[in-house]
């Protein structure tokens, strides 16, 4: 029998969708503790121009304690509804900026041994910049992998 991947995957809300014109955006806070992969997803909609930077933060708890950079060096891109595949490209200095096209999805995929783990950090956090005076819709969410306790309501990843 197959498992259902509802009950192996945690699916988080990091942004909800809107218009981030002429504000940054900053994701709810997701714990790793309890999985072992994060596949982050920034859906852009209707996008005016802006090109906003994008970089991930860990921090010790959901409240952002000791809130410090994560490191990432790479993420996939595609333009959606367009029947194109995702382009893995390199990320310069853990951070990248949203292409000023509409519908473009980016990805990137975090482990939990990627945050510092020795030292308590196990949540973490998208955060977009400013796109400027454009009218760019963006929503974010948070696909949770390797559940340590797989079950039928999986553990919410917003609470440590």
């Amino acid at each position: 029998m197959t498992m259902n991947p509802i009950e192996l995957v945690g699916h988080e809300v990091a942004m909800l969708p809107k218009d981030i014109t002429g504000a940054a955006q900053v994701g709810d806070y997701v714990s790793l503790k309890n999985y072992s992969v994060c596949v982050i997803t920034l859906q852009q909609g209707a996008w005016a121009g802006g090109t906003p930077a994008v970089t991930l933060t860990q921090s010790q708890d959901v409240a952002a304690t000791g809130e410090k950079a994560l490191g990432f060096s790479k993420r996939w891109t595609k333009v959606g509804v367009t029947g194109t595949t995702f382009v893995k490209t390199d990320v310069t200095s853990d951070t990248f900026n949203l292409p000023a096209v509409a519908n473009t999805i980016n990805k990137i995929f975090v482990q939990a041994e990627d945050l510092d783990t020795d030292n308590g950090f196990d949540v973490l956090c998208v955060k977009v910049a400013s796109p400027g005076a454009n009218a760019d819709l963006l929503e974010a969410h948070y696909d949770l992998y390797g559940a340590r306790y797989p079950q039928a309501v999986m553990l919410d990843a917003k609470v440590d």
